[in-house]
């Protein structure tokens, strides 16, 4: 993802981004798509919501992760599998600028190519989800 320049206005959005990577293991599996809509500010996210951002450390890398709290200074954000420490663990709070969009859903590419309509439908059925808020990590592991 590109920003804008100073006086230009993003045009479209919407943009779709593939994520790399197992931080974000099981909700984001290497390789699925993202659908993402930028967001003008910190107002635009909420806690829980899988967000695009900046790495603070690397700021031409970007990296997905949930924005789990606000604090002093940023966002507190954290990828969904504990084992990898890519994130507010190692770098802290995420300053709003560097958030650049909040994800709508996923969509997982097909394994290998579906020939009947049935397998098809069970496909479309299994990859495409939308990503909510109330499905943080924290709920997943409280409710186990």
């Amino acid at each position: 993802m590109r920003e804008p320049g100073a006086g230009q206005r993003r045009r479209v959005p919407f943009q779709l981004v593939e994520v790399t990577g197992p931080s974000m293991a099981p909700t984001l599996v290497h390789g699925d798509w993202l659908l993402v809509r930028h967001v003008a500010g910190a107002a635009d996210v909420r806690e829980g919501e899988v967000v695009v951002l900046r790495h603070p450390l690397q700021q031409d890398l970007l990296i997905v992760k949930r924005a789990v709290e606000r604090r002093e200074g940023g966002w507190w954000v954290l990828g969904d599998n504990t084992f990898v420490e890519n994130d507010s663990r190692e770098f802290g709070t995420v300053p709003d600028e560097l958030v650049l969009a909040r994800g709508l859903g996923r969509f997982r590419p097909p394994i290998e190519v579906q020939r009947s309509v049935a397998g098809v439908a069970g496909w479309v059925a299994s990859s495409v989800r939308p990503l909510r808020a109330d499905r943080s990590f924290s709920r997943r592991l409280r409710a186990r």
